[in-house]
């Protein structure tokens, strides 16, 4: 058995109830909802986070 995923908030959520959480993973990341976390995770390869933190921190998105 895998050991569990750790999430953390993301620092992109900003304030209020819309937040996500980002748990690192070897290859990459995944991320879930915070206000529903038993629905589970998305798991993104590094170098899609990668592209999709560089266009949030470009505010693109």
């Amino acid at each position: 058995m895998s050991d569990p995923l750790t999430f953390r908030k993301s620092s992109y959520s900003g304030s209020g109830n819309n937040c996500v959480e980002v748990a690192d993973l070897p290859s990459g990341a995944a991320v879930r909802d915070s206000q529903n976390p038993g629905a589970g995770h998305l798991r993104f390869a590094a170098d899609e986070w990668s592209a999709f933190l560089r266009e949030v921190k470009a505010e693109r998105l």
